[in-house]
């Protein structure tokens, strides 16, 4: 097991899954722009160690993520104060790469949502292909309280999980939705005393299966709506072409017909 602390985020080895915690307790792991390139360096050094095959992200202290850090922001008055105080540059250089990132990584990653996950905080779990949170987690779309929108994939993602009714009514009023009922929406998979350890034995459970085709089921899930049923179909007999080649489908059906437990590369 190894462990590496940056700035404000960590990372932490546990056989093949990599434990990376946004690690700034103080401001509730509010995201500076710093923050972004540790949780971007972390994710490069999971990807590059080809052991790890899951990822679990989640935030230290009593928090998940407030999102923004709006101390970050330039609020000094002059005759520039608009373009200073713009939210435009580091939603662009840093939460929608951020979320990309997230949606890109080659392999599984679970959110472990340990408390209040809002604004941008929200979105990043929602990003995560899996989240569970503690019961006394909560979901917040705060934007609205400051004069925002909501950004780093929330207008996309609230929809997508939540349909646009209870999408539009959180996103309007800023009300927070407590673990419980997040999970009775649909917007989490599920809800743990301990979502750490959840998230892991999630995390472990995914990290011994075959990697390479939950990634490629994740694209062709998060591209669905965007496609008819009948591109669809073509999608998947592409995407299914593609896993044919793969060393774990000749593994996952040999050791059907042999019946045994397959021993899956991520390959």
């Amino acid at each position: 097991m190894t462990q590496d602390s940056q700035t404000s985020v960590t990372f932490e080895k546990r056989g093949a899954v990599a434990l990376v915690t946004l690690n700034r307790p103080q401001a509730l792991n509010s995201f500076t722009r710093q923050m972004h390139h540790d949780l971007w360096a972390a994710f490069d050094q999971a990807e590059a160690d080809l052991d790890i095959r899951a990822v679990v992200l989640t935030g230290a202290g009593r928090g998940f993520s407030a999102g923004a850090d709006l101390s970050e922001f330039d609020f000094t008055p002059g005759p520039d104060a608009i373009q200073r105080a713009d939210p435009g540059p580091i939603i662009e250089q840093a939460f929608n790469p951020t979320t990309r990132r997230i949606q890109s990584l080659r392999m599984p990653i679970i959110a472990a949502v340990n408390g209040v996950a809002a604004g941008a905080g929200a979105s990043i779990a929602m990003a995560c292909d899996i989240a569970i949170a503690s019961p006394q987690a909560s979901f917040i779309q705060a934007f609205s309280k400051i004069g925002l929108i909501p950004d780093a994939g929330s207008s996309w993602l609230l929809v997508e999980r939540l349909g646009m009714p209870r999408a539009l009514a959180l996103a309007m009023t800023g009300d927070k939705l407590m673990a419980q009922q997040a999970k009775d929406w649909g917007m989490i998979w599920d809800v743990a005393d301990d979502c750490v350890a959840a998230a892991m034995a999630m995390a472990e459970k995914l990290a011994v299966m075959p990697t390479k085709a939950l990634v490629t089921t994740r694209k062709l899930m998060a591209g669905a709506h965007a496609r008819s049923l009948s591109e669809q179909l073509d999608q998947e007999r592409d995407a299914q072409s593609a896993m044919g080649k793969t060393h774990d489908y000749f593994e996952g059906v040999k050791a059907f017909l042999e019946k045994r437990p397959a021993k899956f590369k991520g390959e």
